[in-house]
């Protein structure tokens, strides 16, 4: 799986026991840092209860009444423990790539304001981290930097003027239905003449032009905020050890490199300015969890940064608790995967995308930023020339303007409109084989459970302290079940 793309990243989930990780384990020991709080729980009131499933998208159903537990947990039981808790969550989002912007531009402000509102809205969709790019990517309407043409190390051509036609509107736009939008931005490559190659096609880069490249990063961040979108979190460079052959913009690092663009540049200069930006490092796939193990233990890496971001395309999810273990406060973020938008089930995949997500925040990730928000009908536009096209969360029709939501979409809704930021993960435990759950507690004290039921239609049960509560799953689910805030016994 050395070469394995966005456009492979569906069918990874469907592997036996190569994407799902701990979520499958019939005995899951949760191997992240927790919090026992040494004090019980109980339920009040009903569950409410959300599905999607071949008839329902996101739907309310009917709620589910807590009683008491007269017998033994059995193996369909699912039990909950919120007194022991892991992972704060951010949040939930996908990338506002050049190719998301410009899509959405394309939609009358009516429409647009329509989509908005389901997308961001607190009381919608509530996607709230989310991702942009430093200059162009592969989902882009065409190739770009900041600072094109000969060599400039005073970067005295410096401007984000293309951005300003269709990406800093959608952005301020999304900002201005959800405030609280945190978004953090990648660059594809830097300016072609900072690299080896002198394009921004592949290469690598030059440690002559660090200095230049932290001013480039300072130059971007003080110019989005000047134009009213306010950055909270970069990463070094999207994908680190690759340079994708030169087909798309991109950029290989080695391991030194990083780390020292960061320790000597980056993380100086950002301390110097007042910039609280945060940096979060590797940007890449779970296989390189030795690398960010790696990099964390360079002397004074960790004075600039305590965070690392993870693609989904190779590898295992649970190969990051590798690292959280070794340095358990090190905060992990999912910063991209998307679906195959020719794939026969990219309307339908909700399951597994529910498995997917699952399996992800059962592993340490504080948050889940899936690839592009939205392209057209053919996956672009698109710059790369070793594909086609590369899909999103949605297919925006580019004669209609038709909107098509992929499965993926919806599994993220099941906890992105439920589980708040600042919520816990709470350990949660089953024997059931081929059902795949996870457990939050918000800050108001709700509780909020996910369960994935890829196969037939089949029935569960929760239990909580002394109360239970019957669930019956839907074949090919994904179901949000909610209670009202827990007492302390």
């Amino acid at each position: 799986m050395a070469n394995t793309t966005r456009r492979d990243f569906l069918r990874i989930p469907t592997e036996k026991a190569s994407f799902i990780g701990a979520a499958t384990a019939p005995r899951e020991i949760a191997t992240e840092t927790a919090t026992d709080t040494s004090s019980n729980y109980s339920p009040t009131g009903n569950l409410k209860v959300w599905v999607t499933d071949e008839q329902r998208r996101v739907s309310a159903a009917p709620p589910l009444e807590w009683t008491e537990a007269r017998t033994a947990p059995n193996r369909d039981s699912i039990l909950l423990a919120p007194e022991k808790k892991y992972q704060e969550i951010l949040g939930f989002g996908g990338a506002f790539s050049g190719a998301s912007c410009y899509m959405f531009n394309q939609l009358s402000p009516a429409a647009r304001s329509e989509l908005f509102h389901t997308l961001f809205d607190p009381s919608e969709m509530s996607l709230n981290v989310c991702r942009t790019c430093i200059g162009s990517a592969d989902s882009a309407a065409a190739i770009y930097s900041y600072d094109d043409g000969d060599v400039d190390p005073d970067l005295n051509r410096f401007s984000i003027e293309r951005d300003r036609e269709y990406i800093l509107p959608m952005l301020r736009q999304a900002r201005g239905v959800n405030p609280d939008l945190f978004l953090f931005a990648s660059p594809w490559s830097p300016p072609g003449w900072m690299k080896s190659n002198g394009s921004m096609l592949g290469g690598c880069m030059r440690h002559t032009y660090m200095p230049s490249y932290a001013d480039y990063f300072l130059k971007f961040l003080r110019a989005y905020e000047s134009a009213g979108v306010p950055i909270q979190a970069v990463t070094v460079q999207n994908e680190v050890d690759t340079d994708e052959e030169g087909t798309m913009p991109a950029c290989a690092w080695p391991q030194d490199y990083e780390a020292d663009f960061v320790i000597l540049h980056l993380g100086p200069l950002f301390e110097r300015s007042g910039v609280a930006t945060k940096i979060w490092i590797i940007d890449h796939n779970y296989n390189l969890w030795g690398r960010a193990m790696g990099e964390l233990e360079t002397p004074d890496l960790r004075k600039f940064t305590n965070a690392v971001a993870w693609h989904g395309y190779e590898g295992k999810p649970e190969w990051i608790n590798r690292v959280q273990n070794a340095f358990p406060d090190v905060e992990m973020y999912w910063a991209e995967g998307g679906p195959d938008y020719t794939a026969p089930g990219y309307q339908r995949e909700w399951a597994n995308w529910g498995k997917a997500f699952t399996s992800i925040l059962r592993n340490c990730c504080r948050s889940i930023t899936v690839w592009n928000l939205a392209t057209n009908e053919h996956g672009r536009p698109y710059v790369g020339t070793g594909a086609s096209g590369v899909g999103g969360a949605m297919l925006i029709d580019s004669t209609t303007k038709k909107i098509t939501y992929s499965g993926m979409f919806w599994a993220l809704g099941h906890f992105s409109r439920f589980v708040k930021r600042s919520a816990r993960r709470i350990d949660s435990q089953s024997e059931a084989e081929g059902l795949y759950h996870c457990a939050f507690q918000n800050p108001d004290g709700s509780l909020v459970i996910v369960v994935t039921n890829p196969g037939i239609e089949r029935k569960c049960q929760l239990q909580l302290a002394d109360k239970v509560a019957d669930v019956n799953l839907p074949a090919n689910s994904v179901m949000t079940l909610q209670s009202a805030p827990l007492q302390r016994g």
